[in-house]
């Protein structure tokens, strides 16, 4: 569901990184920037810096484990609870 409000900080992060992968287009209007493509990209790019998060591009918020699975070259494996490590 799309914000009715444009977010900021780790909000803003948090939901271009859930919609990296659709694209700027669907990230921003998710992030509730509607078609302000470039009013997405300076908030963004704010919030990152705040975070002391190097981000140049959308897609660098994209974790090398969702680029493998998203590749099909690979799994995570991860124990089923804390108690089966």
């Amino acid at each position: 569901m799309a914000s009715p409000t444009p977010l900021q900080g780790t909000e803003l992060v948090d939901c271009a990184r859930a919609n990296a992968k659709q694209g700027i287009e669907t990230a921003a209007r998710q992030c509730g920037f509607g078609e302000d493509l470039n009013g997405f990209s300076q908030a963004l790019k704010r919030a990152c810096e705040s975070m002391n998060l190097q981000v140049k591009e959308l897609s660098e918020l994209i974790t090398d484990d969702e680029m493998i699975l998203q590749m099909g070259k690979g799994e995570i494996v991860a124990p089923d609870s804390a108690s089966e490590l």
